[in-house]
């Protein structure tokens, strides 16, 4: 039974977490190429349902 040899489930396990534990480090390295420019916040009105039941 091959799945009772744990060698290629335990590499696969091992490289699965360096992966997941590099790449949000990686991925939160880049600089955003331009800042956020608020436009200004629209306020919307509140708007009451009324249900018939």
């Amino acid at each position: 039974m091959p799945q009772l040899n744990p060698l290629p489930w335990f590499t696969i396990l091992v490289f699965s977490w360096i992966v997941l534990l590099l790449t949000p480090n990686k991925v939160l390295g880049f600089i955003q190429p331009n800042e956020f420019i608020s436009l200004g916040i629209k306020k919307y009105q509140k708007i009451n349902w009324v249900w018939p039941w």
